[in-house]
């Protein structure tokens, strides 16, 4: 008897490890929408010394999303979009951000800080490993473009965390 379902082999699960590059351009579009959203509803509800930095990120989420926008238009790009790589080990957590929290009228700076790390994580982790996995061309270009991106957003992010909770009396880890 087989160990296996009828039709969930090893072939099965190697298919169901992997996406099209379309459905993986989707999502993350998705993503960086969300984010935009996020932040966007948020700048009016945080004070003022974080303000600058959600109003930043805001900016930068509409950037990429339209990155993902111009990508759908490059010829080279539509020829590799059926192909199919191998899903991120962050997919389900980059999954997760697309749900937005309710950090209610008065969000806590921590609490902002906290999601945003969370974000620009999974971020980062996901699009490096997507970079490594997709073919060489305009997508991989950009996967690797923004896991720059999301690093150095992480690592601003980090400062001001630190600088928060610890009046910025501690170093801040390098990623």
């Amino acid at each position: 008897m087989s160990e296996h379902p009828e039709g969930h082999g090893p072939a099965y699960e190697h298919l169901r490890a992997r996406k099209s590059l379309a459905e993986i351009l989707q999502s993350a579009a998705e993503f960086e929408r969300k984010a935009h959203q996020f932040y966007t509803g948020l700048i009016p509800r945080v004070r003022k010394n974080l303000r600058y930095l959600v109003e930043e990120l805001a900016a930068e989420e509409k950037t990429h999303y339209e990155l993902f926008q111009r990508l759908a238009e490059d010829p080279e790009a539509r020829q590799q979009i059926q192909e199919r790589i191998a899903v991120p080990r962050e997919d389900h957590r980059f999954s997760d951000y697309i749900q937005l929290p309710d950090l209610g009228d008065n969000p806590d700076d921590q609490a902002i800080l906290q999601y945003a790390l969370g974000r620009e994580d999974a971020a980062m982790k996901q699009y490096r490993e997507l970079a490594q996995n997709a073919p060489p061309g305009p997508i991989r270009q950009l996967f690797e473009y923004l896991a720059n991106e999301e690093t150095a957003h992480k690592l601003e992010l980090e400062k001001r965390y630190y600088e928060l909770v610890y009046g910025g009396s501690r170093m801040v880890p390098r990623v």
